[in-house]
């Protein structure tokens, strides 16, 4: 249904009705009315206008003090906030703006300071801001507010100043502060208990009901209200009178004492005529058995000057009494028996003490540096002179203590401890390889990153002070201590460690071999000669040169020299005779040099021979002309043996054939090449072996003068120890060796290369081991069993190695842990109460209880006592005090005791049980007989009033065993530590996996299903099971893979390597590195390389001869081809060697395989090939040129020219001219030792020479520029170690945590000594493992309910009631009841029920006489409960309370009845509840309505008092009878749920009719999900919407006040900005299509190719393959449309 609007304009025509505009009219309206509202307010010019101040500024003046200026700016302002001029303000009302000031000076700092008062009450924020009107509903507490006085005040007499001399040094404090009201809570009290019985079973009586309550009245709630109820009752007419009067006794007097006994027994001797003298015993046998039972006797008796027993008596009073409360006559109550009113009793007298003795010595007796360090504590004592006796008050505690410190002046400082470490043990490299690692089995030259572990004990910090102090020398200072006396964080005892890789030699590749030559030119006679090959060492090995491999091989020749002649060039030919051309010769121009290369004098070469003219030919023009002859090629073999010869080759071509029969002839193919001999020395190499160098041993010729001694420090702990001590020599073995053959007498080897065999060197120095002296024995504590038999323990002392043994020193000694027996003393250290014989029975002195009816003088009630003192467990008497100390509670002195009279019977105690043959078989009895003259009374025959025995079924111990709990942890045997040698711990060395064992407790039960100690099941207590705890499997990688080639066969590229998953890891191995993004399966090891460009060359072989083209061949010229074979070649020392693939060699250096030319013909002038063109200057211009020649090797025939001999080309960039400049490559990633896991290691990267076209070229052609290298090619570098992580031992398993039942668990604990690094092993997440303990039972001492009370043989008055103490077993759990076992097995306990030690066994009581009114016994105290708000969050702390109710049981003596009375005490961890109303449905015209608490308790009061529900129908008129109606809180007649209104004309309601459903999910239906929104009245507010459950949607345009809510304006924009949106949408889906259509006329020339420009100038190119199609296609048709129209044309 649609919400309209509905205006008529002026003329009265109805406007269109809308549904959806009418939100905008209604916003427009709003906007009109807010302006008119402001143009209205424009009405007084004058109020526009105010004066507006600026802040003060600076107090200004000469003088500190009183007496400075300070001025502010005062400007007139408009309400709008500009300024305009003064003249508009109220020139009257014009601010100052200049005052007095305080000139604040820094002394005033000490002079001045803020005063902070007392914050005041909480006054309410409602209050203060409504007069005093405070809210009618409070929701856990009312916010308020609290002030306090805050002044500047002078420190000296506390004078008010100003402010702003405090707050020119610090911000004045705050004024006030938020604070919270409790509302008031009214007194919750319970629910009604049923009705009692009638108080009287015939007449008139009372029934009674009680409640309790539950939450006090606080915060100005309202009071309790009646907790007892009465209710009138008539069982029934009396048949007789009723009963009127009942005897009442009074409570016992105090304890008082008779008259004493030598008064009495002086009137008694006198009555009697003076003493009888008694006989005496004359046998001094018998004498002496007397004197020994009275010593004995006296022994039992043993009267203790502890206790002053003196036995009294106490008397109470008996009075009758009348059923309306009155006392009457005891002669109305004489037809009963009067009860006893006189027994014994203990006299009271309270503890008296000592007074208490001096302070004892201080705990601490010595000075601590620091002042956070516990203080000491001194106690001191009193004894007891003698304990309480009855009622007596009981002794206060004998000991005191309090904190202090050591006075006085000798007293020395405290012992400080501190971690003391040993030195770090070798650093081992494979407790970092992984499981796969092939190292693990050889682990002899690892190097790189490392572990190194050492220990840490415990010293006394400062004990060479107080050694000296004492003048003890010979304490020593390093003696470990328990670790627990060491505070702080404990050193690490692992750290990552180096160990430096050895650099491996690296030498050059060998040299070629050189001339035969001596070893020594200046002694040449008699020896022989060798060719020699070197090499050389490329780094720097790490020992020097010495490790090397050797440098120089030989082989021995014939012939040697040691100059030779060494040919430079040729001259040009010359003919001979002058002629122009024809055969001639050519001059060597030749240098000495020696056999290193090295140009000498050339004297020296006088004994070799010199070159000789070299025959040649000038070609005459109609000769045959031939090449210059190549280079010897290289030698095809390194050296020369029977089978095997080396050869060199060289060639020459035909450049042009002869002319006929008239020039010379050319000659045949066999004759253009020669072949000669090399390397024709044998193929036997040797060289100079060397071995390893010894052991550096002492120099005996070296003196003792060089014996150098290292300090004392130098082996300490910290002290590596390796420093020289003395020179020692150094010897290695060398010897001549042929290669592939073995070794071969030194004479076969030259000399002159030959290694040393000695080397001087430094010995290091002994290190002993050294060890800390034995520690102190451990603490013996002697322990018992529960026989109280010593148990021996042991004690035990170790010392820590400090320093290992090195270099031949003094061994560690063997044994570093003793152990012995602790001396344990004879008897188990404890105390234990001795009780003595009770005295006889003292019954009240005759002469006060003649008078008491029935009365008898040696016989009745009495009272005994005995003695109790303090033993040691082996008997020996001690001090009562360790026994208040350490013994159980202490045994009664005094009991009640019965003196049997003459008509009483007389019985023996109870014998013990007999014994049962088997459990759970026949019965077992005790008997017990009549004593004396009993024997002989009928009534004391009567055995169902005395039995004389007892039968009982034999016990049937049955006992039932069965797991309880869950399985523990899965838990490693003990003993797996693992140690290295000489007893350094290495961390982290525990077994962590493998087969263990998990734990299940067992339970025991016996017949009656009570709990028992598990060795009444023949059980140790567990279930034990093998388990596996898996062991951590490592990441697998396959090996790595073999280098790659390099990328580029010149210049820099990269090389590359990689390694395969072979397992991935699992139950927390270590992890794998970084894989390949693509399969997950592969690392990748990618570094930079260069290749030497001249590594691989192209080796042409010679031209072929010329295949003239031409048809006439006569003369053999014209043009033709020449052929020839190019391969690629490793280049060596020796020249190129074998054949490689093509690719290697640089294409562009390729040469030409075939070239075409003209062949000349016969007097054609014949050139030579052209040189090489010669390099062009730098840099490339167009206006430089390079050139190449050539020359004329034949002259031309008359008439004929040679052809230009240079040409030239001009210098292009990139063409045949380029620069050069070095390229850097990027580092590579951090490359190790072949032997390191990790720890340091070297990056590089490599120098490329890259020429300008980006081709990378030699490094030649940059160092021939000279170009500047100012890059660092290698740096130092870190792989992260990849270290497991390792955990410390295993803590000892906790104590229980419970001392019994079934949920008993021990823990025990390790940490994290060193978390992972890199990509080590990870923490495991099992830190802590438990495992059940030994299920024990749980007793306890526990009181039975209270009896009645019990008053003998009357009705009322005071009485006793009592309660026993019995011993329960239960498991713990707070599940079940307990069972009630033998008193036996709580006999180790403390006496005492839930921690209180005052056990109380009965009480006095009144049992009220028939008629009275009384006050019940104190309920049970109540839950703790928290007084708060549960929505607010608000807590004022817990309470709990209990109360006492009025009984009553007589109509007429209810106005005499007590109060009623309650008390509260504070408690903890209170439960918060909340308070609601609660209704029943209604029934008719009414319903019932409650509160309720939130745990479902039905409470009166609590609920808050507003607006609670009706409890009748009747409250609207007329009354709501119409269906599916109800009446209101607020008196209006509403529909039900779902249901709308219809109203009559007169307002009334007519009638309830459904209205449409609209389903909104919600997720908190649990049944189908589904809420209903149905119209309510939405002038009613929903909170008080009665019978309202769960979530109701209400759609309602309008608020309470009739007016628009504000969401209808929110709807309204939204509906705006979503039309706004559907415009824009439609607008751009227009301009698309319009786009469209002009791309597509130019899309035939764009092909489907966008490009953008993007940033710095980067073409973006886009191609759409649905544009390409469509291009092409539109272009096809295009093509076949104007083929058409050529056609046509």
């Amino acid at each position: 249904m649609g919400l309209g609007w509905r205006w008529r304009g002026a003329g009265g025509t109805p406007s269109i009705r809308t549904g959806g505009s009418t939100f905008l009219w209604v916003t427009v309206l709003l906007f009109c009315g807010t302006w008119r509202a402001n143009t209205q307010m424009v009405e007084d010019t004058k109020s526009v206008y105010f004066w507006e101040t600026g802040p003060w500024g600076r107090c200004m003046g000469s003088d500190c003090g009183p007496g400075g200026s300070q001025s502010r700016a005062v400007w007139c302002a408009h309400v709008d906030g500009w300024t305009t001029l003064h003249t508009n303000c109220d020139q009257s009302q014009r601010p100052s703006n200049q005052q007095n000031c305080f000139r604040v000076c820094d002394w005033h700092k000490d002079l001045y300071d803020w005063k902070l008062g007392a914050w005041n009450q909480c006054v309410s924020v409602s209050t203060r801001t409504f007069g005093g009107m405070r809210p009618y509903v409070c929701n856990g507490g009312e916010e308020g507010i609290q002030t306090r006085e805050v002044g500047c005040v002078l420190k000296s007499d506390e004078s008010l100043g100003d402010d702003t001399i405090c707050e020119y040094f610090e911000p004045k404090p705050r004024l006030e502060q938020a604070c919270l009201i409790p509302c008031p809570q009214d007194c919750v009290v319970s629910e009604f208990t049923p009705w009692t019985s009638c108080s009287k079973t015939c007449g008139t009586g009372l029934k009674n009901r009680v409640r309790s309550v539950l939450v006090p009245p606080l915060f100005g709630g309202s009071a309790c209200p009646n907790l007892t109820e009465f209710h009138t009752c008539k069982p029934g007419p009396c048949k007789g009178p009723e009963g009127v009067y009942s005897l009442r006794v009074g409570s016992w007097m105090p304890c008082s004492l008779p008259i004493s006994r030598p008064v009495r027994q002086a009137k008694h001797r006198k009555g009697k005529g003076g003493a009888r003298e008694r006989p005496g015993v004359k046998d001094p046998d018998t004498r002496e058995l007397i004197q020994k039972k009275r010593t004995r006797n006296r022994l039992n008796r043993q009267e203790s000057p502890f206790w002053d027993i003196q036995v009294g008596y106490q008397s109470r009073t008996v009075s009758c009494a009348h059923r309306n409360g009155s006392t009457v006559g005891l002669s109305l109550c004489l037809p009963w028996d009067l009860p006893l009113t006189v027994q014994s009793c203990i006299l009271a007298k309270d503890c008296k003490l000592s007074e208490w003795a001096d302070w004892g010595p201080c705990s601490k007796a010595c000075l601590d540096p620091d002042p956070e360090s516990p203080r000491g504590q001194r106690s001191r004592t009193r004894r007891v002179h003698q304990f309480s006796v009855g009622e007596g008050e009981d002794c206060p505690p004998l000991e005191e203590t309090e904190p202090c410190d050591p006075q006085g002046d000798g007293v020395l400082p405290c012992a400080t401890y501190t971690w003391r470490t040993t030195e770090w043990s070798d650093c081992r490299v494979d407790s970092l390889l992984s499981q796969q690692d092939r190292r693990r089995s050889n682990q002899t030259g690892l190097c790189g990153g490392g572990l190194q572990n050492r220990e840490v004990y415990c010293v006394q910090a400062n004990a060479e002070l107080l050694t000296y102090l004492n003048n003890l020398k010979d304490k020593d200072a390093s003696r470990p201590v328990d670790s627990k006396l060491c505070g702080g964080p404990v050193p690490n005892t692992s750290q990552l460690c180096h160990i430096l890789c050895p650099i491996e030699c690296e030498v050059s590749p060998w040299g070629a071999w050189g001339p035969c030559t001596y070893e020594n030119c200046a002694v040449q006679e008699g020896k022989k000669g060798f060719k020699l090959r070197k090499r050389e060492i490329s780094n720097e090995p790490t020992g020097g040169p010495g490790n090397c491999p050797h440098l120089v091989e030989a082989v021995p020749c014939d012939e040697p020299s040691c100059w030779d002649w060494r040919l430079v060039r040729l001259d040009e030919c010359i003919p001979d005779g002058e002629l122009p051309c024809g055969p001639g010769t050519q001059i060597p121009q030749v240098q000495c040099v020696n056999s290193t290369g090295d140009m000498v004098d050339k004297e020296l070469c006088g004994g070799a021979s010199t070159p000789e003219p070299i025959a040649c030919d000038v070609p005459c023009p109609k000769n045959c002309v031939l090449s210059d002859w190549t280079s010897w090629s290289s030698c095809s073999q390194t050296c020369s043996s029977k089978t095997i010869e080396g050869k060199q080759l060289r060639t020459r071509s035909i450049l042009a054939y002869n002319a006929g029969e008239g020039g010379g002839v050319c000659p045949n193919s066999s004759s253009l090449q020669e072949v000669r001999n090399c390397n024709e020395h044998a193929c036997t190499v040797y060289h100079w072996q060397t071995g390893p160098w010894g052991p550096c041993t002492e120099d005996p010729s070296s003196s003792a003068l060089n014996t150098t001694t290292g300090p004392r420090s130098a082996a300490g702990p910290n002290s590596s120890g390796q420093g020289p001590c003395s020179r020692g020599m150094q010897t290695r073995k060398v010897i001549c060796v042929r290669v592939n053959v073995g070794q071969v007498p030194p004479k076969k080897c030259p000399e002159s290369p030959r290694p040393g065999t000695v080397r001087p060197c430094r010995m290091p120095c002994k290190r002993d081991c050294i060890v800390t002296p034995f520690s102190d024995w451990s603490q013996c504590s002697p322990t018992c069993d529960a026989a109280g038999n010593i148990q021996k323990t042991k004690q035990s002392r170790n010392r820590v190695i400090l320093q290992l043994p090195a270099n031949g020193g003094q061994d560690c000694p063997e044994v570093l842990e003793e152990e012995k027996d602790c001396e344990a003393p004879k008897v188990c250290p404890g105390y234990r109460w001795k009780s003595h014989k009770w005295r006889r029975c003292q019954l009240v002195p005759w002469n006060i209880r003649e008078d008491s009816p029935g009365a008898q003088e040696t016989c009745g009630p009495g009272l005994q006592t005995r003695a109790v003192s303090c033993r040691q467990l082996d008997g020996v008497q001690a001090d009562i005090g360790e026994c208040l100390k350490f013994a159980n509670t202490m045994p009664s002195i005094t009991q009640r005791c019965q003196l049997p009279c003459q008509d009483d019977c007389q019985l023996t105690n109870w014998s013990k049980f007999s014994s049962c043959t088997a459990d759970c078989v026949g019965v077992r009895t005790r008997k017990r007989l009549l004593v004396g003259r009993s024997k002989k009374k009928d009534k004391c025959k009567n055995t169902q009033m005395y039995p004389l025995s007892e039968t009982q079924y034999c016990p049937c111990d049955k006992y039932n065993a069965q797991p309880v709990g869950n399985w523990s942890d899965c838990i490693l045997a003990v003993g797996d530590r693992v140690e290295s040698l000489l007893g350094m711990k290495v961390q982290g060395n525990i077994k962590e996996c493998g087969q263990g064992y998990r734990y299940q407790a067992m339970v025991c039960y016996d017949q009656d299903n009570r709990l028992v100690e598990t060795s009444r099941c023949n059980s140790h207590g567990y279930i034990e099971e093998a388990c596996i705890i898996p062991c951590p499997s490592d990441c697998k990688l396959s090996e790595w893979s073999n280098w790659s080639r390099c990328s580029k066969s010149c210049g820099s590229g990269v090389k590359v390597r990689s390694k395969w998953l072979r397992e991935k890891p699992y139950n927390g191995g270590r992890p794998c590195p970084k894989l390949d993004h693509i399969n997950q399966a592969q690392v990748y090891e990618v570094v930079p390389c260069i290749s030497d460009c001249s590594q691989y060359v192209w080796v042409a072989e010679p031209w072929s001869v010329w295949k003239v083209s031409n048809l006439d061949l006569k003369e053999n010229c014209g043009e033709g081809v020449q052929t020839r074979k190019v391969r690629c070649m490793l280049n060596t020392i020796d020249g190129p060697s074998e054949s490689v693939e093509d690719y290697l060699c640089d294409p562009e250096d390729m040469p030409l395989g075939t070239r075409g030319s003209r062949l000349p013909c016969p007097e054609d002038c014949v050139l030579s090939d052209w040189s090489s063109w010669n390099r062009c200057s730098l840099p490339c211009s167009y206006n430089n040129s390079r050139k190449r020649t050539a020359y004329a090797i034949r002259s031309p025939g008359e008439g004929r020219q040679c052809p230009d001999t240079t040409e030239k080309e001009p210098c292009s960039l990139n063409l045949n001219c380029f620069h050069y400049f070095y390229n850097i490559t990027d580092w590579s990633t951090c490359q190790l030792s072949a032997n390191a896991v990790c720890g340091n290691g070297i990056k590089t990267r490599m120098l490329d020479c890259v020429r300008s076209d980006g081709k990378s070229v030699d490094l030649k052609f940059c160092k021939e520029l000279s170009l500047e290298r100012k890059w660092q090619m290698n740096i130092s570098c870190v792989v992260e170690c990849p270290v497991n992580c390792q955990l410390s031992d295993w803590s000892a398993w906790s104590e229980c945590s419970h001392t019994c039942g079934l949920d008993g668990r021990m823990w025990r604990s390790r940490g994290v000594v060193q978390g992972s690094q890199g990509d080590g092993r990870p923490c495991p997440s099992q830190l802590e493992q438990w495992k059940p303990c030994p299920v024990r039972p749980c007793y306890r001492w526990q009181y039975s309910p209270w009896s009645e009370c019990r008053v003998e043989e009357v009705v009322c008055g005071a009485g006793l009631r009592y309660r026993n103490l019995t011993c329960f077993v239960s498991d713990g759990s707070g599940e079940g009841e307990a069972s009630m076992v033998e008193e036996e097995l709580c006999g180790g306990l403390e006496l005492a029920v839930n921690r209180d030690k005052l056990i109380i066994l009965k009480e006095t009581c009144v049992l009220p006489c028939p008629g009275e009114c009384y006050l019940m016994e104190w309920s049970d105290w109540s839950p703790c409960l928290s007084v708060c708000a549960k929505g607010a969050g608000v807590d004022f702390g817990s309470v709990q309370v209990r109360s006492r109710a009025v009984m009553a049981q007589e109509p007429e003596n209810v106005q005499l009845c007590p109060d009623q009375d309650w008390e509260s005490r504070p408690c903890t961890d209170g439960e918060c509840f909340e308070y609601k109303w609660m209704s029943s449905t209604w029934s008719g015209s009414s319903r019932v309505t409650w509160c309720q608490r939130s745990d479902g308790l039905n409470v009166t009061g609590g609920c808050p008092h507003i607006n609670p529900p009706g409890d009748d129908n009747n409250s609207c008129d007329p009354p709501c009878q119409l269906p599916m109606s109800f009446c209101t809180e607020a008196g209006v007649c509403m529909c039900e749920e779902g249901y709308t209104e219809v109203m009559s004309s007169s307002g009334q309601l007519d009638h309830c009719t459904p209205i449409p459903i609209l389903e909104i999910p919600t997720a908190g239906d649990k049944k189908t999900d589904v809420k209903t929104s149905r119209a309510i009245n939405p002038t009613l507010p929903a909170t008080i919407q009665p019978g309202r459950t769960g979530r109701t949607w209400y759609l309602q345009p309008f608020g309470p006040d009739g007016k628009l809510k504000m969401w209808v304006y929110g709807v309204t924009a939204g509906a705006l900005v979503l039309l706004m949106f559907i415009v824009s949408m439609i607008y751009l889906a227009c301009s698309y299509s319009v786009l469209r259509r002009r791309l597509q006329a130019t899309e035939s020339n764009a092909n489907g190719t966008v490009v953008w420009m993007g940033q710095n100038a980067h073409e973006l190119t886009y191609t759409c393959p649905d544009c390409q199609e469509l291009g092409q296609s539109s272009s096809q048709s295009s093509g076949q449309s104007s083929g058409q129209s050529s056609q046509s044309s």
